[in-house]
């Protein structure tokens, strides 16, 4: 078979970090194409209407930025913009709960009605100075080449903070500095988003998820994408293609060829199949399809552990807990049945193959800050959007049924959010075009299925310490094959809404 055209640089996968590669490789001069399997660019990181007949387009998946680096907004030109959001997290308790935000005054008093003194607000402050500090440090390196574990724990400077994050289990240091079991909770939630683990696994790999979720833009904000999380994608499309990249939408790619200096890329379309040749081929995807494509044997299976929900409400519910307005506690994350003990028992039941009785979730509210992302005349009737994110339902539970597994999950997670409203959560759904109640539910099994997400793992697999080892290369996006990388969330320094492993291909492919 004979390559019909060749390019500097072929990158498989329009995801948004196939287009931030895309968009560098194309500003430095290289010829650039992009094979998108699917009818649209952004994969995970796209914005839809998903219920018939609303104007509300939601950030379907993906829904926060907080890795974002502004270097690349910044480099690439692009037109997007986030927002703060007004409060960081309330998580209720009964008829009260816990507000941190709003002003350091107000929080304290939260914190000392809830536990009956300062002790926990000074133990929070003191907490998360500590890891502002590491994240100041450590968010810079992840656009540079792999530091050694070495130099990235003398970049960090602060043996207690490198104990707690690196070396023990992240479960001694939220145990070690706090008391509250509610508080405990509150913490430990960064350790598990998209992460089956428990807070004392030996393997780390709660340390590793609660480090990016800690050190992002360099403060650990989680801010919201204006315009919804496909303005990202649709800026980096743009600047792509304005900087001269191709971008092919309904190809899907099926082999890559390499003899370490040249790569022909075989793709179908409606129309039949076709091959390109490049001096780079650069894969958005997971390491299991990179394997594949290659013809390589697959890295191990990886598992997400996620429950996804997307409503739109025609107003926000009342509070059992009538001090916090409903517009404060949903603006920032909205803990359910998060407490220390609740994840612990939630984790224990997952893993022994039951669904959590008490299934721990979050919620936000995104047109609280941004309500462009619906249509006028709701966002003047009032109409709001939810983001539900569950916790420790892992893959597996979902492989014999994953139907009524996932109507038996959304039942019990929507059970705990009532049990601490006013009101029933249902008599403010909105309906569609149809009649039908504006909620939708993913499961792992839904994600791998409409996503190619390995096993639904919206890391693509285990995320890794920010720092090199053995083999890891120079960038942390090198394969074994030399003119053959990955650019998607799988790569060393992967996960979440980046951008970053995109930028790191581009200059391992740049020779930087």
């Amino acid at each position: 078979m004979t390559a019909q055209r060749s390019y500097d640089a072929v990158i498989v996968g329009g995801g948004h970090n196939g287009l931030v590669a895309a968009a560098y490789l194309a500003r430095a001069g290289r010829t650039v194409l992009v094979l998108e399997r699917l009818g649209s660019t952004g994969g995970a990181a796209v914005s839809t209407r998903p219920f018939d007949g609303v104007d509300a387009r939601l950030s379907r998946y993906s829904y926060l930025v907080s890795l974002l680096p502004p270097k690349i907004v910044r480099e690439l030109e692009l037109r997007f913009a986030v927002r703060k959001r007004s409060i960081s997290s309330y998580t209720p308790k009964g008829d009260s709960g816990l507000l941190v935000g709003g002003g350091a005054d107000r929080t304290r008093a939260s914190f000392a009605a809830l536990t009956g003194s300062d002790r926990e607000y000074e133990a929070w402050q003191a907490f998360y100075g500590r890891t502002g500090e590491v994240a100041e440090r450590v968010f810079p390196t992840l656009t540079e080449p792999l530091p050694t574990r070495e130099e990235l724990r003398a970049r960090v400077a602060d043996e207690t903070a490198w104990r707690m994050l690196f070396e023990q289990p992240i479960g001694v240091g939220v145990e070690e500095n706090f008391t509250d079991d509610l508080v405990r909770g509150v913490v430990l939630t960064d350790a598990l988003i998209g992460t089956f683990a428990d807070a004392h696994d030996p393997s780390l790999l709660q340390n590793r998820c609660f480090l990016y979720h800690v050190i992002g833009g360099g403060t650990g904000d989680w801010d919201v994408p204006v315009g919804g999380m496909g303005a990202l994608t649709d800026a980096l499309a743009d600047a792509a293609r304005a900087a001269g990249a191709e971008i092919r939408t309904g190809h899907e790619a099926t082999r890559i060829e390499t003899d370490g200096t040249r790569a022909e890329i075989t793709y179908r379309t409606a129309e039949g199949e076709g091959v390109v040749a490049a001096e780079h081929a650069l894969v958005n995807a997971s390491p299991q399809a990179l394997a594949a494509l290659l013809g390589d044997t697959p890295p191990p299976a990886a598992e997400g552990a996620q429950l996804k929900v997307n409503m739109l409400l025609t107003r926000l519910p009342r509070l059992r807990d009538r001090s916090v307005d409903p517009r404060e506690a949903f603006a920032g994350t909205f803990h359910i049945a998060e407490g220390y003990g609740q994840l612990a028992t939630a984790y224990a039941e997952a893993a022994a193959g039951r669904l959590p009785s008490a299934p721990p979730s979050e919620i936000y509210c995104h047109s609280l800050t941004d309500p462009s992302i619906l249509g006028p005349e709701l966002a003047e009737r009032g109409y709001q959007t939810l983001t539900l994110f569950g916790l420790h339902t892992p893959a597996r539970l979902f492989a014999a049924d994953n139907d009524t597994a996932r109507a038996t999950l959304l039942k019990a997670t929507l059970a705990e959010l009532d049990a601490v409203l006013d009101e029933p959560l249902a008599d403010c759904l909105a309906v569609d075009a149809e009649g039908r109640p504006c909620i939708e539910a993913k499961t792992p099994l839904d994600l791998e299925r409409d996503l190619r997400l390995p096993g639904g793992h919206i890391f693509h697999r285990d995320l890794s310490f920010p720092y090199g080892d053995e083999g890891t290369g120079r960038w942390g996006v090198e394969t074994a094959h030399a003119n053959v990388l990955l650019c998607g969330a799988g790569a060393v320094r992967g996960g979440g809404v980046s951008g970053i492993p995109g930028h790191n291909a581009a200059m391992a492919a740049l020779g930087r």
